[in-house]
């Protein structure tokens, strides 16, 4: 495809990424210590009590989230609606470790799912290599291009999961932990490829009417997800979706996975990445 146009299409708003000229270090220090408002750091202190009710309350829109115009939602619908499709050609499965470049010729070849619009790539570059923190995603990107590929001489399907694993420390760690925590410990979610994970954001943002501030409260934009590169998440035996919400660290799962050390979280309670707190994410990167 034609070379990756690094394009912004969305209107700045102000983030907790930059707040009255403070660094997101001296954000997050001014958070832990807790500084009193005496000195002149009150307005700071708004911001963080705003951000932490946004992160508790990450599922409903707030006055300054950033949603999509118009005619970008409309593209973002035709985009979404063209995903699910080839996900169901290709299945579940294989669509966790889908590419772009596969996931265009597919599309080109089966009616069913149909060529992907000029209109629909260029979104899609777009969201892809914008700054994610214009509308409050400030965790690290680990998958800088847009075409990355997942080897499949590097993953190995975990049966009974319809998801994936790579090889070396994250399977290993899986492991471990089945044998150490038991059968009710199970994988909810392995290796996602960044088509899998425009498909989980975009969705999000597509049933919130083009709200990016909310989808990346829950999600990571596509290129931002450490599923992409080793970590996976766990899960209890008949808690069903559940799992993805802070009832899992009531479950005697993630008091065992805590006591066993497992527990190294990503988006801790309260992080100042924006995003949720996420008890269930298990950090398998050696790297990261």
């Amino acid at each position: 495809m034609a070379e990756i146009k690094r394009r912004y299409f969305l209107k700045m708003l102000a983030t907790g990424c930059l707040i009255g000229g403070v660094t997101p270090e001296v954000y997050g220090m001014l958070l832990r210590q807790k500084q009193a408002s005496s000195n002149g750091t009150q307005r700071l202190d708004d911001h963080i009590k705003d951000y932490l009710y946004k992160m508790h309350h990450c599922d409903y829109p707030h006055a300054d989230d950033l949603f999509l115009d118009p005619q970008t939602f409309r593209v973002l619908e035709t985009a979404v609606h063209r995903l699910k499709r080839l996900q169901r050609l290709v299945g579940h499965g294989n669509f966790q470790l889908l590419n772009l470049d596969s996931s265009l010729k597919i599309a080109r070849k089966y009616p069913e799912v149909d060529a992907f619009t000029k209109a629909e790539l260029d979104f899609l570059e777009r969201i892809f290599y914008q700054d994610a923190w214009l509308y409050g995603f400030q965790g690290q990107k680990p998958l800088k291009d847009l075409t990355h590929r997942i080897k499949k001489r590097n993953v190995v399907k975990i049966p009974g999961t319809g998801n994936y694993l790579y090889k070396g420390v994250p399977l290993k760690t899986y492991c471990k932990i089945r044998e150490e925590v038991g059968q009710k410990a199970i994988l909810t979610s392995g290796v996602r490829g960044i088509m899998k994970q425009f498909i989980l954001f975009l969705n999000k943002a597509y049933a919130n009417r083009g709200n990016l501030s909310l989808a990346s409260r829950s999600l990571a934009p596509p290129g931002f997800s450490f599923h992409g590169v080793g970590d996976f998440d766990m899960g209890q035996l008949g808690l069903g979706s559940d799992n993805f919400t802070e009832r899992f660290a009531t479950t005697g799962v993630f008091r065992k996975l805590q006591d066993l050390g497992y527990i190294r979280l990503r988006y801790p309670k309260d992080n100042l990445l924006g995003v949720r707190f996420e008890p269930w994410h298990i950090r398998a990167n050696p790297l990261a």
